[in-house]
């Protein structure tokens, strides 16, 4: 842990994501201090492209290095700080893990992501306050007038293409929340050798979005739209959902700030 303590380390993110939630995590799983940095959708594209090459989030700034995407960014962690372990050093059981972090954030995630956006983007208001909640009111509400003309860009850019596409996103939770809870019934409460291992944070951080655990990292604006609480109802007393709720409450630590 003297190695945290010296690093200056910054979370460049959009508050509300599955990835970088799977970051914040980690970080905090493993207590390095670290600064966060929230960008908006839309404007995030310039500062992101200057800095790391490209424009997603999550990017993780380590003494001046830029790493980018999630994946490679808990690797890094990983190998940075090691204790406690989130993965094996080699074998079945971490390309296991790695088989289920990609089904995730390469299939469930962004399938489900569509079910999660399509309410929120037809509500300025609100997805102005979802992922401006970092920032002032007077910046949140110049944010929200932007977000109709950066709508069309938005649904093109997540695959919202149609009814059908949003539909997928629902299926694609049933599909992951079954999963999740057959696998934790067989694995004594967990994904993978019955103890706490990435599989778990990565599966709990894209199903969070729906399960609503009561973390601060987690918590979306209140009231919600309508057809967002309709979405989230679906799910709340899942097997899988419940699972997800038990495992944030047990093993997501509070955030650790620089």
């Amino acid at each position: 842990m003297a190695e945290a303590a010296g690093a200056d380390v910054e979370l460049i993110q959009f508050l509300y994501s599955p990835y970088n939630e799977k970051v914040r995590w980690a970080l905090d799983w493993k207590r390095v201090p670290h600064r966060r940095r929230s960008l908006l959708p839309g404007p995030h594209l310039p500062y992101l492209k200057k800095r790391s090459g490209q424009t997603q989030t999550p990017v993780l700034r380590i003494d001046g290095e830029y790493v980018a995407g999630s994946a490679t960014i808990l690797d890094t962690i990983e190998q940075r700080w090691p204790e406690p372990a989130l993965l094996p050093a080699a074998g079945g059981e971490r390309r296991l893990i790695l088989d289920i972090q990609r089904r995730f954030d390469e299939d469930w995630g962004p399938r489900m992501r569509r079910a999660l956006l399509a309410p929120i983007i037809d509500d300025s208001a609100y997805f102005a306050a979802v992922f401006g909640a970092d920032h002032p009111g007077y910046v949140q509400n110049l944010y929200r007038w932007t977000v109709p003309f950066a709508r069309p860009l938005i649904r093109k850019a997540n695959g919202i293409a149609d009814r059908a596409s949003i539909d997928d996103g629902i299926v694609a939770a049933d599909e992951a929340f079954s999963f999740v809870a057959r696998r934790a019934q067989d694995g004594g409460g967990y994904l993978i050798s019955r103890r706490f291992t990435l599989a778990d944070l990565v599966a709990c951080a894209h199903l969070a979005i729906f399960a609503e655990p009561r973390h601060p990292d987690t918590l979306r604006p209140r009231p919600t739209p309508a057809a967002l609480e309709y979405q989230v109802a679906r799910w709340q007393a899942h097997a899988g959902s419940v699972w997800v709720r038990e495992i944030y409450r047990r093993h997501r630590p509070t955030p650790i700030a620089d």
